[in-house]
């Protein structure tokens, strides 16, 4: 297949496992994010891919090659660092065009393809300047334009964007989004920054302690959560979790939880099979509706954020968080009435944290 394929992946150290059959198809033409917290194993696979880390077992193929034994300047891949890695004595037309230089390609080549990526990064004034000279985002795109003029069948990059300031990532998430549609090349990505991975991603790996919990599209991975560690880690604020049980009172169908009864609506057919079991409800704040029949629920606060406002609340014997729009003004120690949005709820297992529903 073109684009990247790990079989039965596996590393270790000093005889410690730390991934084992990691099973990953990368579709040519991919924007796949590795995303997980710090220690989960995101960076080491990438460096596998990149030939910078042995794999202890399995195999990588790029692009229906076998590149498992091979070193990096063989794999046809480029890569792009958390730190920009610059050569400060050299311009920004050196920079970028150093290992074309290296590779021994003609001048006039190396000339062209600079300035094809300039032009496509927007840093053609830039050229003669020296890395001091630029920018946090304009150091960025240099690094990327050094890996763009390579022309390899996949970009891997690792944090790219950590070191800017929060309105610089946002400017940069754009420009890599119309990157990735403009060029239509295989990229893996490496973050933990969840908003980056909704926004950048074509298929999102959810990684946790060396194993992939979920791999799917962002909004598969936002609405349909594989399991607990998923639906907590993706999502700002976090959803809310309660255990209980599911139960049908005449037409009426509401989560139990020993505290309260959390009446449910829209509830799916499928929910009918697991009346009566405990399990752990999850909803996600904007699945938390104000309605007159609901279940009393007292405000602890609020938080405006601007678009939105969170609204943390005493309810059912514990605490849950609703997200709705700024127009509302709340009270803390008021009082509302809530409901649960069933057709967007999860259900997951209590014993292993597998989604049920």
């Amino acid at each position: 297949m073109n684009g990247v394929e790990l079989r039965n992946v596996t590393k270790a150290y000093a005889g410690l496992t730390v991934m084992e059959n990691i099973n990953l198809e990368i579709a040519d033409g991919d924007f796949l994010v590795l995303l997980g917290p710090s220690g989960c194993g995101k960076s080491t696979l990438l460096n596998m891919i990149a030939g910078l880390e042995p794999v202890t077992g399995g195999s990588i193929d790029i692009n229906g090659r076998d590149v498992t034994e091979l070193e990096p300047d063989a794999r046809d891949i480029a890569m792009v660092f958390q730190s920009y890695a610059l050569y400060p004595t050299m311009s920004v037309r050196k920079n970028i065009g150093f290992g074309l230089k290296m590779a021994g390609m003609p001048k006039s080549e190396i000339e062209e393809r600079v300035n094809e990526v300039a032009e496509l990064l927007q840093i053609t004034p830039l050229l003669d300047r020296k890395p001091s000279q630029l920018s946090g985002g304009q150091q960025q795109r240099v690094a990327i334009g050094r890996a763009l003029v390579r022309e390899p069948a996949v970009f891997l990059f690792d944090e790219p964007l950590s070191n800017l300031d929060a309105k610089l990532r946002a400017d940069m998430r754009i420009e890599l989004k119309r990157l990735h549609e403009r060029l239509g090349r295989t990229i893996v990505y490496v973050t933990h920054d969840q908003i980056e991975a909704m926004t950048l991603a074509t298929k999102v790996v959810v990684l946790d302690r060396g194993s992939i919990q979920q791999a799917d599209t962002p909004e598969t991975v936002y609405r349909r959560p594989a399991n607990r560690f998923v639906a907590s880690f993706v999502g700002a604020p976090t959803m809310n979790f309660v255990d209980g049980t599911l139960v049908r009172d005449c037409d009426q169908v509401f989560f139990d939880t020993g505290n309260g009864k959390l009446p449910l609506v829209h509830v799916p057919a499928a929910a009918n099979d697991l009346i009566g079991r405990p399990m752990t409800l999850g909803a996600r704040p904007e699945h938390l509706m104000f309605d007159d029949v609901g279940i009393s629920a007292r405000v602890v606060l609020a938080e405006p954020t601007g678009p939105d406002q969170y609204v943390r609340l005493a309810v059912a014997g514990g605490e849950m968080t609703a997200r709705c729009g700024p127009e509302q003004a709340f009270e803390p120690g008021s009082d509302i009435n809530i409901v649960v949005d069933g057709a967007r709820m999860s259900l997951f297992d209590q014993q292993n944290g597998q989604a049920l529903l």
